[in-house]
């Protein structure tokens, strides 16, 4: 059973597979061309965490590709009561097609995969943001970077999170250079520092890791960032502020950049904090096409995975 948890699960052929495919199928989009792919399926969505992007655009995706989505907050299964996941799992994955998930800790996804009969996708962890970071390439090649002809150099300012752990694992596995500025006592997770290593020593990939913004932007094509204070870390937001001082995505370092420069946020942005309004306002800014891209990169994923649980079960 093939799930879609983190991208240090797949090879480099399968992760451009699932772009190639959300690439055909935003031309259809375009092109106002019926997709339906996935008839009849049901993707049951699992939210232990609130989300706008997320919600939106899975909930589309499956209807666009002529399935039907079942929103299920944390109110509404017995999770919340006390459930053990496999028996969450069992059942919702006897009814459904595919599950998405999202949630606080990583384990709880895998748990629930393991004991799902059915793909689970990753909507957003603790650990990992995978559907964002495909929304983030594809948003990428749209905007001229490719690893034949214009490979990509990115530098994240911020927060080693989630979304750094993500970064870690595409760039690696694709093989382009990231560059990661936290502040100290802010770094990116040990284990998945070096698990990332590992998969960048076989793609050639150069990881650098510093706590200093301008270094890690000089030169880079592709700047991006992410809030400071995540959900569930709201009674930090105070010393996280202060910590993440000089860490803002500003004109002036944009300006270290390269000419040709991007500049990419998941959203929510807090502006005025982790990027000045001016930057997530310039022409450099493609955080809504970014935002956007979510919807078919996640339609990707889905047939994806469909068809490879169906070439399973032949």
């Amino acid at each position: 059973m093939k799930h879609f948890l983190s991208l240090k699960d797949f090879e480099k052929n399968e992760i451009l597979e699932m772009i190639a495919l959300a690439q055909s199928i935003k031309s259809d989009f375009q092109a106002k061309r019926p997709t339906p792919l996935l008839k009849n399926q049901i993707l049951a969505m699992i939210f232990e965490k609130n989300s706008t992007r997320t919600r939106v655009s899975f909930e589309s995706g499956i209807y666009q590709l002529g399935g039907t989505g079942i929103f299920l907050s944390s109110n509404d299964i017995q999770l919340s009561r006390g459930e053990p996941i496999k028996d969450t799992a069992r059942v919702v994955g006897s009814m459904v097609d595919m599950v998405m998930i999202r949630t606080f800790a990583h384990s709880r996804l895998e748990e629930f995969a393991h004991y799902s009969p059915v793909p689970v996708i990753n909507g957003l962890s603790d650990s990992f943001h995978p559907v964002q970071l495909m929304a983030d390439y594809l948003t990428m090649l749209e905007c001229g970077f490719d690893l034949e002809n214009n490979k990509p150099k990115v530098a994240y300012i911020g927060d080693g999170n989630n979304i750094a752990h993500s970064w870690l694992m595409l760039a690696s596995k694709l093989g382009f250079d990231l560059n990661i500025a936290t502040p100290p006592g802010y770094e990116v997770d040990a284990e998945i520092l070096s698990l990332a290593q590992q998969f960048a020593s076989k793609s050639q990939a150069n990881i650098s890791i510093t706590n200093n913004p301008q270094e890690a932007v000089e030169h880079c094509n592709v700047v991006t960032t992410d809030t400071w204070s995540s959900m569930g870390q709201e009674s930090e937001k105070q010393i996280r502020k202060q910590a993440f001082q000089g860490f803002m995505v500003d004109t002036q370092l944009m300006q270290l950049a390269s000419q040709d420069a991007i500049f990419l946020h998941c959203l929510p942005a807090y502006r005025g904090e982790e990027v000045s309004d001016e930057v997530l306002e310039s022409q450099a800014s493609k955080v809504f096409l970014e935002a956007e891209n979510r919807l078919h990169a996640q339609k990707g994923i889905m047939v994806y995975l469909a068809n490879n649980t169906k070439d399973n079960n032949v």
